[in-house]
């Protein structure tokens, strides 16, 4: 039985957003956006403003910003390619939420990122916590740059997934 994949991101200037379309495209696997409840704005991202939405909730480790909407067909996946940005040298609090949101028992979650210059730092050390113990979580790759299809058809088929 062939395993079935979804790639799953956040995304809030665009940059995440269009390593995931290349990466579901490059793997021919379904798309799905986590979308902020409350959508964030160009103040709400100023990392230099500590006041700033995202710095306040990056400084609360138990801040779970809401989503809007939901995957109604996770029990079909196996795979969940996980993308956002890193802020804070660490995946946006909304990925705890997403994770928090669905029971990945039995599923390989890898992560992947962008980021404007660090790597994953404590990503996985801070996501292991939201995911049961019976789900499998692998740090992939950050994906800088714009990622051809091709280079990420050869890093899905070199980590055994085509």
């Amino acid at each position: 039985m062939a395993k079935k994949a979804l790639v799953a991101y956040f995304s809030c200037s665009g940059v995440t957003k269009g390593a995931a379309q290349t990466l579901a495209d490059a793997a021919g696997v379904d798309l799905y956006e986590i979308k902020p409840e409350v959508p964030y704005t160009a103040a709400d991202l100023n990392w230099t403003d500590k006041k700033s939405r995202s710095t306040v909730e990056m400084k609360d480790p138990s801040s779970r910003p809401a989503i809007a909407g939901k995957v109604f067909n996770m029990g079909e996946y196996d795979i969940v390619f996980l993308g956002f940005p890193i802020w804070w040298y660490v995946a946006p609090t909304i990925i705890n939420t997403f994770l928090e949101s669905y029971d990945f028992s039995g599923k390989t979650i890898i992560l992947f990122a962008t980021s404007g210059g660090s790597g994953f730092g404590k990503t996985m050390e801070k996501l292991k916590g939201s995911v049961s113990a019976a789900a499998e979580i692998k740090e992939g790759r950050i994906l800088n740059g714009k990622p051809s299809k091709e280079e990420l058809a050869a890093w899905i088929e070199s980590i055994g997934l085509q």
